[in-house]
């Protein structure tokens, strides 16, 4: 059987339902974990000679919400990282069957190309999921029974990266239009901005350098500078006005090579005219051409303006281990894409 279900985030949640799939002699042969909009979706792959009504109502006692089971196919219990691999290289040999390889992937019942007026869809339906490729094309899949979710729109989308061309080289700097009129220009983060990026520290206050780093540093210390600096390591930007630098902004790739994370640094008086999100939108982008699926940010719990901006991204927000630090997930495929040339639709 394939059984989903959605939990709230809380510890302990995961074991009840391993425990209630145990208590009906179910097997798990699988187990994915995915965050999604109202809570996190776990998905099992098990052997279970239980009826689907008796594990539904088990799971539902367990604390699952919105419980579903069907029937498991046998290519369904094969390794799901050599599955993706396998994926990809078919893929990257005949991106003209996208479609299909997307289906495969989502294990979905219908996938074909859509254009034009065809994109939108009047009601919203769970059970369908549409793939942007182009400006007016896009893959739409439909799967019966199982609703699609976040982090699968971001695999998808992560998928058909394969399939594009490479991105065009966009120029080093970039002019970005504040709400109120103001012009700053954004340009990559090198070691020839040291100590423009010292005086920002110093002209920040101890609150913004805190919500930064979670600590009110004063400075920033030279190997921290030199590793934000390093490509290999990330991708940061800086955003000058007066011959000034009035922000940071920065993408770090983690270990795990789908999720990158992104921080920022915004002097208190250039705050809430729209500059973090303008930079946040571009670190996004950023992480959409490097292929990355998702985005995440650590933030402290108090800084507000932070999380109004993560919610402004599609971010789903949830508490850490640490009760003072919350974490902000952005599936980047399911992000709409928005000019890099204007601040004015977010205030961060």
């Amino acid at each position: 059987m394939r059984i989903r279900t959605t939990v709230d985030e809380r510890p302990g949640r995961l074991a009840s339902l391993t425990a209630a799939l145990a208590a009906k002699g179910g097997n798990i042969l699988g187990l994915s974990v995915q965050p999604d909009t109202d809570g996190t979706v776990d998905e099992f792959v098990a052997d279970i000679p239980a009826s689907a009504e008796s594990v539904r109502e088990a799971l539902e006692a367990a604390g699952g919400r919105r419980v579903q089971v069907v029937p498991a196919t046998a290519h369904e219990l094969t390794d799901e990282p050599t599955r993706v691999l396998l994926l990809a290289a078919r893929l990257r040999a005949m991106p003209w069957r996208l479609p299909q390889v997307l289906g495969e992937l989502l294990r979905a019942d219908d996938a074909r190309w859509v254009y034009g007026a065809d994109l939108s869809s009047d009601l919203p339906d769970p059970t369908l999921l549409t793939v942007p490729v182009a400006p007016r094309r896009a893959v739409r899949l439909r799967r019966i029974g199982l609703p699609f979710t976040l982090t699968e729109a971001a695999r998808a989308a992560a998928l058909v990266r394969l399939a594009q061309p490479p991105a065009e080289t966009t120029s080093a700097e970039r002019p970005v239009l504040l709400s109120d009129g103001v012009e700053v220009q954004v340009r990559p983060l090198t070691t020839l901005y040291r100590e423009a990026v010292r005086d920002l520290h110093d002209r920040c206050s101890p609150d913004s350098r805190r919500f930064r780093y979670f600590t009110a540093m004063p400075a920033l210390p030279p190997r921290m500078f030199d590793r934000l600096c390093d490509r290999d390591r990330g991708h940061s930007l800086v955003a000058g006005h007066d011959g000034q630098v009035v922000a940071l902004a920065n993408l770090i790739f983690t270990p795990d090579p789908g999720i990158a994370e992104m921080a920022f640094l915004v002097e208190d008086r250039w705050q809430g005219r729209g500059l973090g999100g303008a930079l946040a939108r571009m670190l996004v982008q950023e992480a959409c051409d490097l292929g990355f699926a998702e985005v995440r940010a650590s933030l402290l719990s108090d800084n507000v303006r932070m999380r109004r901006l993560m919610q402004a991204l599609g971010a789903t927000l949830a508490y850490t281990e640490d009760p003072g630090v919350l974490e902000a997930r952005i599936p980047v495929g399911a992000m709409v894409a928005v000019p890099h040339t204007t601040a004015a639709a977010g205030r961060g």
